[in-house]
């Protein structure tokens, strides 16, 4: 009987031993597991990393004829209620599925400085259009420019 209970007590006591090396094991893979989000994120920006302001620079243009464009991201958000998609996107056959816990890419990412590229327009024409069709909805030049250059390429 003495030699029963003992073996008992050492059986409990492995199984007890084997349940707490899973335990670190899990405890592990939690506790790691926001690392690994982390590292494999690190390459781009999510929309609610992005800097309150951008400016959007002209170098690599073959003619870099007027100066950069300081654009509020916060503004446009916010103040005007322009969705983060209205701007950004990632197109999957000719829908933008696109959303804002997608990484923001760089817009030379896929839109060429001097020419078009299949269906993506070269990157001043991309933003021209892009910029150029909302504020023109807004209909107020001094609010929303759109014929003036000056009225968004600011010295």
């Amino acid at each position: 009987m003495q030699q029963s209970k003992q073996l008992h007590i050492e059986n409990r006591v492995e199984k007890e031993g084997q349940t707490m090396h899973f335990n670190r094991k899990l405890a592990a893979v939690v506790i790691s597991l926001p690392a690994v989000v982390l590292l494999s994120t690190a390459g781009f920006p999510t929309a609610t990393e992005i800097p309150c302001e951008i400016v959007i620079e002209h170098e690599g243009y073959k003619r870099d004829l007027k100066p950069p464009v300081p654009f509020h991201h916060q503004q446009h958000a916010e103040d005007y209620g322009i969705a983060c998609d209205e701007c950004h996107h990632e197109y999957v056959d000719g829908k933008n599925v696109w959303t804002e816990d997608m990484d923001v890419k760089k817009c030379a990412t896929c839109h060429d400085l001097n020419k078009k590229q299949g269906e993506a327009d070269k990157l001043n024409n991309a933003f021209h259009k892009n910029c150029r069709i909302c504020h023109k909805e807004v209909g107020d030049e001094d609010s929303a420019p759109y014929r003036k250059c000056s009225g968004c390429h600011v010295e």
